[in-house]
């Protein structure tokens, strides 16, 4: 195992610490969050830990199947005690880009009904600024596709549709949408891009998720460090 992927797995599995027995949980997207999911698997399994979990793409969903997680939905726990996930890059407020895996959308809901959210990483994904060599998606209904690359263009952004590269296609999310990836540089004011963004027609949602987590654990190549903002105890 690369140091990197240790130091996934380190940050996942002390975030996994934090789910207590009868939470109802919300669990992410991503490699990262794959070994949160196996570790809460593993206590259910050895422990007797008992959870409920809501995944929040097809990808979680048939990990969490895997791993023995009993599925719920948000019908059932419209209001969740833990909501864990990776970034693709967190700056200094715990701000993040996300949806390199193309979830965003149902990310940000099932976020955003959490009480805690907790961002799992290794220390690649810190910046001192959101959009440092990282691009932003943003999920988009395919009908407006063509109008929403033209006034991203019209603020200064670079949109690209992203692609199955493989088959030369759209890639699209589980919600039946394309997903732009937008280089914005170095964002100065993250709260309004995306307010201005979401007030395009056919901008579905955005990777921008801020003020929404309330701790990280960052892996290192041998420690993990633990980032909060002052408000929140854990």
């Amino acid at each position: 195992m690369s140091w990197k992927e240790s130091a996934k797995k380190r940050a996942a599995l002390e975030a996994a610490k934090h789910v207590e027995d009868g939470f109802a949980v919300g669990v992410g997207s991503g490699s990262t969050t794959a070994y949160a999911i196996e570790e809460i698997g593993r206590r259910i399994k050895e422990d007797g830990l008992r959870v409920q979990c809501v995944p929040a793409s097809y990808q979680s969903f048939l990990l969490a199947v895997e791993f023995g997680m009993p599925v719920t939905t948000l019908n059932e726990h419209s209001n969740l005690d833990l909501y864990i996930d990776g970034a693709d890059q967190i700056d200094r407020n715990l701000n993040l880009i996300k949806g390199g895996g193309g979830a965003l959308t149902r990310e940000k809901i099932t976020a955003c009904v959490a009480k805690r959210f907790i961002v799992i990483a290794d220390e690649t994904k810190l910046a001192k600024s959101l959009g440092e060599n990282q691009s932003l998606p943003i999920e988009v209904l395919p009908f407006g596709e063509p109008v929403v690359k033209s006034r991203i263009r019209n603020i200064g952004g670079k949109p690209v549709l992203r692609m199955i590269k493989e088959r030369f296609i759209p890639y699209i999310t589980d919600n039946g949408n394309f997903i732009l990836d937008v280089d914005f540089g170095v964002i100065d004011k993250p709260k309004e891009l995306e307010a201005e963004l979401k007030s395009i027609p056919g901008v579905i949602e955005t990777g921008l998720f801020i003020e929404m987590a309330d701790a990280a654990y960052i892996g290192s190549a041998t420690t993990v460090k633990m980032l909060r903002r002052e408000k929140i105890n854990l």
